[in-house]
């Protein structure tokens, strides 16, 4: 019977009501009402969020994509709706994070890859046959004429142009590379010009000046041969084709001079009997075409492979540079009774504080041929950045200066954690200060030290800034003026992307792949052969 009380009194039964305070009690409720109200303000800027990021999709006409940020909207809500699967609630904002800025980007890079996409081959087959006919339009007499005002979609420098525009009658259109849509929802003045119009952005004046030969060289497709070209920056006519598409043969007839382009599907592109093609083609497949170009065509090869060994010799000389200089002056003022430590400190961490953007131009100044830093002190005339040799030296110099602070501060912190009792009784035993640093000190900092020289490997290995804003790849060589002698992988890649008349994308994502391909590798063999100090930890 006394068992019996116990248990009545010690766990309510069937019967008994809950207490005040715990969980199901009577305050129970009034503690997840707050909590409920933060759940439900985040989906709701969660569903804000998925609305934003619809909208451009659904002026795009990217039913795809719209069906993705529903069910990605759809999976936070079963999720965080539900009272089970707590594990998830947890796991899902680093999965979402990690796919939208590492698993897509690198897919996307790897798809890009094998396809031949450049500016001549952005689109499809029709889009570029469309962009053919609407670049050749010349304006007959009696040509229909619209009022013109220039948008893009997406920002103002390198979003795609879109000409708003508005013919007599004052119906509005919108034009871009695949052809002509009606504007509806658009304010426009009595003039014809577009004030405002959902999903586009209006250029002003000075915009549409910056982008004024990319405008010229613009033009809307409305079938049947004909195309919209502007005719200034408030004006633009609906003129006739003089290159029509012949779907019978599968070419372009130039009816100026006559000229016959054939497609040919393997490339891309349109090209007549001398091998001449035309400047619009379309994306195609090329497997591992670009692969191939860097790693056996001789005159990419070498600049490949040449450009592949000073990335690598950059990024071990900076690493292992940064790593001794570093070290050096933590073990210095790891004195116990050194006076001014904290001041020291300040001044030496002082290069990393400052911008790296800022510090890399200055460094730059700084050797000028002709009012530079080192030139004007030593009374030279030399040509730092102008030579193979001194511009190497000069970007690994710099990149020393401006990272030793980070290694300065990882060693000072893992130093502390070390015991000054096991340099001590290594001295008892009989071992000088060199013998206890390298047998006891050096080997517990590796410990700690080994991820962050494998990090900072990495880092240098694809440090653009480093190169681009000192020397910006060069000195170049007259025989080869796209590979500098002091460019990365990096920078040889945005010069091939972006810097050339033509950029090459699909070129430039195989030579990224690579990259990543190279560093990732590297970064596995280092740290699996790192494991091998844990035994000494």
């Amino acid at each position: 019977m006394a068992s019996r009380k116990t248990d009545t009194a010690g766990a309510p039964g069937k019967g008994a009501p809950a207490r005040k305070g715990l969980p199901g009690g009577r305050f129970a409720g009034n503690g997840s009402l707050g909590g409920q109200l933060v759940k439900i303000s985040l989906l709701g800027l969660f569903t804000a969020l998925g609305v934003w990021a619809a909208l451009p999709l659904y002026v795009a006409g990217n039913w795809l994509g719209i069906a993705l940020v529903a069910g990605v909207v759809a999976l936070v809500y079963a999720v965080y709706l539900s009272k089970r699967a707590v594990p998830v609630k947890y796991l899902v904002p680093g999965v979402l994070f990690l796919l939208a800025f590492q698993i897509l980007p690198v897919l996307y890079t790897m798809s890009t890859s094998v396809t031949n996409l450049s500016d001549g081959h952005r689109g499809d087959k029709q889009q570029a046959i469309a962009a053919i006919e609407a670049y050749s339009v010349s304006s007959p007499d009696g040509a229909q004429e619209y009022t013109l005002t220039v948008a893009v979609t997406g920002s103002p420098e390198t979003g795609d142009l879109v000409f708003l525009l508005v013919d007599g009658e004052g119906s509005a259109y919108a034009g871009d590379a695949e052809g002509l849509t009606e504007l509806t929802g658009a304010t426009v003045e009595p003039s014809g010009k577009v004030t405002e119009a959902f999903g586009y952005s209006i250029l002003t004046p000075a915009e549409v000046n910056a982008r004024s030969e990319e405008l010229s060289e613009f033009a809307v497709p409305s079938g049947n041969g004909s195309g919209i070209r502007s005719s200034g920056l408030s004006s633009a006519f609906e003129g006739t084709a003089t290159r029509v598409y012949d779907e019978g043969c599968d070419c372009v007839t130039d009816s100026e001079t006559g000229a016959v382009y054939h497609a040919d599907d393997e490339r891309g592109a349109f090209y007549d009997e001398e091998g001449q093609r035309l400047a619009q083609g379309w994306q195609v497949g090329v497997g591992f075409d670009n692969f191939a170009r860097f790693l056996f065509n001789p005159t990419f090869a070498s600049s490949f492979f040449g450009i592949l060994v000073w990335n690598i010799a950059f990024a071990v000389s900076v690493t292992f540079l940064v790593f001794v200089v570093g070290l050096a002056v933590a073990l210095t003022l790891h004195v116990p009774k050194l006076r001014g430590k904290v001041v020291y400190r300040i001044l030496v961490v002082l290069p990393y504080a400052m911008s790296s953007l800022a510090m890399f131009l200055l460094w730059r100044d700084m050797f000028n041929t002709d009012f530079g830093l080192f030139n004007r002190m030593l009374g030279l005339q030399v040509d730092w950045l102008g030579d193979r040799w001194s511009a190497r030296a000069a970007v690994i110099l710099a990149n020393v200066w401006l990272g030793y602070p980070y290694m300065f501060l990882v060693a000072t912190g893992a130093l502390q954690a070390i015991p000054r009792e096991l340099g001590q009784a290594a001295q008892i035993d009989g071992a000088g200060p060199w013998q206890a640093f390298r047998n006891v000190t050096l080997p517990l900092l590796m410990v700690a030290m080994t991820p962050i020289l494998i990090a900072t490997f990495a880092f240098n290995f694809n440090n653009f800034n480093a190169v681009w804003l000192i020397s910006r790849g060069g000195p170049f060589s007259p025989d080869n003026p796209t590979a500098g002698a002091t460019d990365l992988l990096i920078t040889y890649t945005y010069r091939l992307a972006f810097n050339e008349a033509t950029a090459e994308y699909g070129y430039a994502a195989a030579l990224s792949v690579m990259i990543f391909l190279i560093v990732a590798g590297m970064s596995v063999i280092s740290l699996s052969r790192s494991k091998a100090l844990e035994e000494v930890d």
